[in-house]
C-alpha cells in the first residue's frame, strides 16, 4: 500500500474489538474505521488515502524497528533523486536491484512484472506525483505516466518499459506513439525515460536512457 498499491480485505470478520485481532483483515478493517486507510467497497481494497497520512506511517516505520522497509524508502528517494537530475547510469543499477527484489523468478521477464517493480521503487515520487499506469495517449498506452501535484514545480514524466529491444527503441516509441499528449493542461519539461532488461543475460542488467523535452 506505501507503493500506492490496493489490498483485499474481509470487513466482516471484525468484531468491533479494539484489543483482540485474530487476522491481517481485523487490523486492516480497525485503521479503516480510524480513518487511516481508505476503503473501496466495491472491490472490497483498502489503500492509504492520501500523502498525510502515507507519512504517517513512514513516522511510525523509522521509530518501530522497520529498518528494512526504511532502507527501501531510502533507496526510492535516491531513486528519484537520480532520475530528475538524468543520471540514468545510477537509475538503471537501481531498478537491477528493485526488480530483483519484488518479481519472482516466474514473472522476471514481463513487462508487467517490470512495471510492477518500478512503481514500487519510485514509490516516494508519490509524495509530489500521481502515477498512472496505462495512460491512454496519443496512438496507445503510455507504461508509466508520472504527473506532478499542483504543490510541486518537479517536471512530468514518461516511463516506457522493454525488455531485450533497447533503451532507444522506448524512447523513439513515446516520440512517435505521442504519448506526452498525455500531459493534458501541462506545461514544463517532461522527462522520457526508456528502461530496458536483457532477460537471456544471466545478471539481466537494466538500462536506461533519459531525454528532457518541453511542451
Amino acid at each position: 500500500m506505501l507503493g500506492g498499491g490496493h489490498v483485499r480485505v474481509n470487513t466482516r470478520s471484525f468484531q468491533n474489538d479494539m484489543r483482540n485481532f485474530n487476522t491481517k483483515d481485523d487490523v486492516l478493517t480497525l485503521l479503516i474505521h480510524l480513518g487511516y486507510l481508505g476503503y473501496d467497497s466495491n472491490e472490497k481494497e483498502a489503500f492509504i488515502p492520501n500523502k498525510e497520512i502515507i507519512e504517517e506511517f513512514e513516522n511510525a516505520m523509522s521509530v518501530g524497528g522497520w529498518p528494512n522497509v526504511m532502507n527501501v524508502l531510502k533507496a526510492s528517494d535516491k531513486l528519484l533523486a537520480d532520475t530528475l537530475r538524468g543520471d540514468a547510469e545510477s537509475v538503471a543499477k537501481e531498478l537491477d536491484k528493485a526488480h530483483c527484489e519484488v518479481a519472482s523468478i516466474l514473472t522476471y521477464n514481463d513487462e508487467n512484472s517490470l512495471g510492477c517493480a518500478i512503481g514500487l521503487a519510485y514509490y516516494s515520487a508519490r509524495k509530489d506525483y500521481k502515477l498512472i499506469r496505462e495512460l491512454p495517449a496519443g496512438k496507445g498506452f503510455a507504461d508509466i505516466a508520472f504527473l506532478p501535484l499542483p504543490h510541486t514545480n518537479k517536471p512530468a514524466m514518461v516511463v516506457e518499459l522493454k525488455y531485450d529491444r533497447s533503451v532507444s527503441t522506448a524512447i523513439q516509441q513515446i516520440k512517435d506513439r505521442q504519448y506526452m499528449q498525455a500531459l493534458e493542461g501541462y506545461t514544463g519539461e517532461i522527462l522520457l525515460v526508456g528502461v530496458n532488461y536483457n532477460k537471456d543475460n544471466p545478471n539481466k542488467p537494466h538500462s536506461c536512457v533519459i531525454e528532457r523535452v518541453e511542451k
